[in-house]
């Protein structure tokens, strides 16, 4: 076998572990042990970093015609949602006008 090939799997197990540590380390850690403030206030910001790295993608290069870089129906109805979201700050009304505005483009430019 190749070395380098060795160097592949050596990293994904090596990154599994880290994963698996850090996920564990919060539920195996003995009752009483305090998290520290600085990792509190860090974890804080974990959610706000983590929505955008899964749903900015899903909006940009999803089901992109032919030809085009992004797909316009996404981020036009994305750029809606996030309207809503700032103005209402309502979860079911940024769902419903997202959806709504996605299915109602989708359904506009498949029409033509």
């Amino acid at each position: 076998m190749i070395a380098g090939d060795w160097a592949g799997w050596i990293t994904v197990v090596a990154a599994g572990a880290v994963t698996l540590a850090a996920r564990a380390s919060f539920i195996v850690m003995p009752p009483g042990t305090r998290v520290p403030a600085w990792l509190q206030r860090a974890l804080k910001f974990v959610a706000a970093a983590v929505l955008p790295a899964l749903v900015l993608p899903e909006v940009l290069f999803r089901e992109v015609p032919h030809g085009e870089a992004v797909n316009f129906c996404r981020v036009a109805a994305a750029l809606l949602a996030m309207l809503v979201a700032w103005k209402t700050r309502n979860i079911l009304a940024t769902l419903c006008v997202g959806m709504m505005a996605l299915w109602l483009l989708q359904w506009q430019f498949l029409a033509h």
